[in-house]
């Protein structure tokens, strides 16, 4: 790194640190990526203004330019969510050649509120593809349902009776069908989404391995640990160190 890139980083900490600017949190984006990768349209519609934070000025300048600085901020989450679809199982062709698409309809854009309306397009375009990928498998109306109410109760404690209750039908009959048409039982499904999310959490945030295994519900730390073993072969604490903000936007 030149001496003058190291004495333009020095100045724009320190003005950081004095005037509170810092980029968002992790967390934040976290959330956002994981959405928009389980499918989960309803949420992001839920939380569109929440999670509008592309344009935010703690969000990073990459240029001085406001609508190039958006359009980089643009192209840097059509890339994070092409790399979260993927991992969540959407074919990389289509993926990338997606991707291709909208970075260049993004850079053909004419003005700001163009580019905006594009980060939204993108968003809800790859989560209702994800979506789509989650039920193409023919599952029947109730494991449809039970899938959704999964996802959006992960970080709660969640039992067959609460889906069942939900969806309006007998706990042992769901158990019986979801086994059929998933080959796994809901607990053991329950357990490996949560564990996604809790290599995301591992892998993109700063939470401790207590505050991931609380924000999951799970009935203890040290069970949290037993479980995530079980499915990774690593400890949470190993895994993080392997793969922390590894190639974050590559």
């Amino acid at each position: 790194m030149s001496e003058n890139m190291n004495q333009k980083l020095a100045s724009l900490l320190f003005l950081q640190r004095e005037f509170q600017t810092k980029h968002p949190v992790y967390e934040k984006e976290l959330a956002f990526y994981s959405l928009v990768k389980e499918g989960n349209v309803k949420a992001l519609h839920e939380m569109e203004e929440e999670f509008t934070f592309i344009d935010k000025p703690e969000n990073g300048v990459l240029s001085n330019n406001p609508k190039r600085n958006l359009l980089y901020h643009v192209i840097v989450t059509i890339a994070m969510i092409t790399r979260f679809c993927i991992e969540g199982g959407m074919d990389s062709e289509t993926a990338y050649t997606l991707s291709d698409l909208y970075i260049q309809k993004a850079d053909k854009a004419s003005n700001y509120q163009e580019l905006k309306k594009i980060h939204k397009e993108v968003s809800f375009d790859f989560a209702s593809r994800m979506n789509s990928l989650r039920k193409e498998k023919f599952f029947s109306k109730h494991i449809i349902k039970s899938l959704d109410y999964i996802f959006e109760h992960l970080n709660e404690s969640i039992t067959i009776r609460q889906i069942a209750d939900s969806i309006h039908i007998n706990e042992t009959y769901l158990s019986k069908l979801f086994k059929k048409e998933t080959s796994t039982t809901i607990g053991e499904y329950i357990q490996s989404k949560k564990i996604e999310v809790a290599e995301n959490m591992l892998k993109y945030s700063d939470y401790s391995c207590v505050d991931i295994a609380n924000y999951l519900a799970f009935s203890s730390h040290s069970y949290f640990i037993q479980v995530f073993k079980k499915h990774t072969n690593l400890t949470p604490s190993i895994y993080r160190k392997i793969n922390y903000r590894k190639n974050w936007i590559q």
